[in-house]
Parts: structure tokens; C-alpha cells; sequence
């Protein structure tokens, strides 16, 4: 027995199975036949009998050139690799006494980056005596929650961790 193929699909000797359902380098369905009599006639045309579906009953086994095969094979795993989205996470700064044109500015802000689809990290921070009044911070991160309401939900409800409150928004 030969040992196994480290990655990608199996083919000639490494196939386990007995029987397989052959689909020939045309794309014709030749039927259930013995590996090893599939293997000499994809060899009689210069190709390699390539296992596509194991988990099959047969399993189905196809005339391919494996080098080609594994290419497109990758050449399809990087183009949907380069079309999916990843979310950031991405971080908004404020203090409890902020003014209502900063605050508004930071609102633009975590809109902006709410439609690109990255979630928003909206931290307060706590200085001195600004300590005492944390009921302030709470109701700014109210107001932040309540002025994004229709396009983001909270991902993590407004914590205190030592001098700082955070909240976490992800689009809705």
C-alpha cells in the first residue's frame, strides 16, 4: 500500500478504494470499474486518474492531469480569498465633558465606519475627579447607542474597566 498524499486530492495508486464511478477526460460517464483498470486506461491516455468525490458510494474518479487540476484548484481558493471581507475593528475616543460639535464629528465617524462594515470600539475615558461622575459617561454612551440605533447594534453593552468605559457596535 502506498502511503497517503500529504494535501490535495488522491490519485492513481493513492486511492483506497476498490471500485469507482469513472467520469472520463470528456466529462462521459464510463461507470463503476476496478481502480486499478481505470488507472491503466487514464495512463493509456496520459492522464492521472484524480479522485474528486470520496465521500461518494463509489467514490468518484475522474482523468485528469493532477498537476492542473491542484492549480485551478488554488487558483480558485486565492480569488475567493481576495474577494472576502474582513471586519476591523476600529476605535473611537472620548471623554465624558465632551462638546456637542466634538461629539458630532466623532459621530460622523463611527457612521462612516459602521456602512464599511467594521465594527466600532467607542472608548471613554475617565481623568482625575471625572471619576465620581460616571453616571455622565453612562448617558453619553446612551446617547451614542440611541443615535446609532438604525444602522448598528451593541456587541458589548458599556463595561467599566479601570478608567475607562468601553462599548463595542457592530453593523446590523
Amino acid at each position: 500500500m502506498a502511503p497517503p498524499v500529504k494535501s490535495g486530492p488522491r490519485f492513481d495508486t493513492f486511492i483506497q478504494s476498490e471500485k469507482v464511478r469513472v467520469i472520463d477526460h470528456e466529462g462521459e460517464n464510463l461507470g463503476v470499474m476496478y481502480t486499478r483498470e481505470a488507472m491503466e486506461q487514464a495512463n493509456g491516455l496520459g492522464l492521472n486518474l484524480v479522485e474528486v468525490s470520496p465521500n461518494a458510494d463509489p467514490p468518484v474518479a475522474k482523468f485528469l492531469d493532477v498537476g492542473k487540476y491542484r492549480y485551478e484548484a488554488q487558483k480558485k481558493a486565492n480569488a475567493a480569498r481576495k474577494t472576502q471581507k474582513t471586519q476591523d475593528i476600529k476605535e473611537i475616543k472620548m471623554r465624558p465633558n465632551i462638546d456637542t460639535h466634538d461629539y458630532d464629528v466623532k459621530m460622523r465617524s463611527v457612521n462612516k465606519f459602521i456602512e464599511q462594515g467594521d465594527k466600532v470600539k467607542v472608548t471613554l475615558r475617565f481623568r482625575g475627579r471625572e471619576m465620581a461622575h460616571q453616571e455622565l459617561g453612562m448617558d453619553l454612551l446612551k446617547r451614542v447607542q440611541d443615535d446609532v440605533a438604525e444602522i448598528a447594534k451593541i456587541e458589548a453593552f458599556p463595561r467599566l474597566e479601570g478608567r475607562q468605559m468601553l462599548m463595542v457596535l457592530a453593523p446590523k
